[in-house]
């Protein structure tokens, strides 16, 4: 007898696939095994199924990143105009012309076929700070810098491996031996990074009055890089939790119906 799956019974099984995948990603098996070095969890505004991004918090992170990162690491997958949408920074239609007209576009061909550079725009997508891997390397002793689009959603820990890095600076034991233009980092796999510590106490001059410490530099900068990876992250917890309300509501309408056909029947 063919069995037919009921409407709920076919939203049942999509979230409890999607409850399994969770748990299988939320551990890699470097992790399960110990490979990887502690990753601290930090507080962060944006936590849990009803979190949201601080704007302010956005604003002095992509401040840290456009006065320390930005000569380095790029972030292609946005557009400046994404600065200034809704569950973002959310910087005004001015500042956001302003910030794109302040880095050089190539753009054209022109009308004799060559191309020149112009003022960005809103449209543009953020300028990576090198053409090439080649060119990359030649200027970080053979290192890429990677782009930082979605660095929080590669890293096992997300934002909390990132905050562990830009803090994690210290001198090494002395029973390490350290290769050559290598840095000591506790979080980092393997301990040695050939990017130098980028962050210290007032690498960056805040304007809101937030103490520029190196932790909130840290911080900023990562929650920051967290909304560059997800930043329909809001639109999705309020999806969410809208699912649940009418999973819900379909639940008691379900318990409903089932009393109301088991009473016509005699026990």
């Amino acid at each position: 007898m063919k069995m037919i799956a009921s409407p709920f019974a076919k939203h049942a099984a999509m979230i409890a696939g999607a409850m399994l995948l969770g748990v299988t990603l939320g551990t890699s098996p470097a992790q399960a095994a110990g490979d990887l070095p502690e990753i601290k969890a930090q507080s962060w505004t944006f936590s849990g199924p009803f979190g949201t991004f601080d704007r302010g918090q956005l604003q002095r992170g992509f401040k840290v990143y456009k006065e320390v990162c930005a000569g380095c690491h790029g972030l292609r997958q946005l557009h400046f105009r994404n600065l200034g949408e809704p569950g973002g920074p959310e910087f005004s239609e001015a500042e956001v012309k302003a910030l794109a007209a302040e880095v050089e576009v190539k753009d054209g061909p022109n009308d004799e076929g060559e191309m020149f550079d112009r003022p960005g725009k809103p449209s543009d997508a953020f300028v990576s700070p090198f053409p090439n891997e080649n060119a990359a390397r030649a200027a970080n002793n053979g290192a890429n810098p990677p782009d930082l689009s979605l660095m929080a959603k590669a890293r096992v820990g997300g934002p909390d491996y990132i905050y562990g890095l830009m803090v994690g600076y210290k001198e090494p034991p002395s029973s390490m031996k350290m290769s050559e233009d290598m840095s000591y980092n506790d979080v980092f796999p393997g301990h040695q990074i050939a990017m130098a510590a980028p962050l210290s106490e007032e690498s960056v001059e805040y304007t809101d009055g937030t103490k520029p410490t190196l932790e909130n530099h840290a911080k900023d900068v990562s929650a920051f890089l967290m909304w560059a990876a997800e930043p329909k992250l809001e639109e999705r917890h309020k999806l969410g939790f809208r699912f649940m309300i009418y999973l819900l509501i379909l639940s008691v309408l379900l318990y409903l119906a089932k009393r109301r056909i088991w009473s016509r029947l005699k026990h």
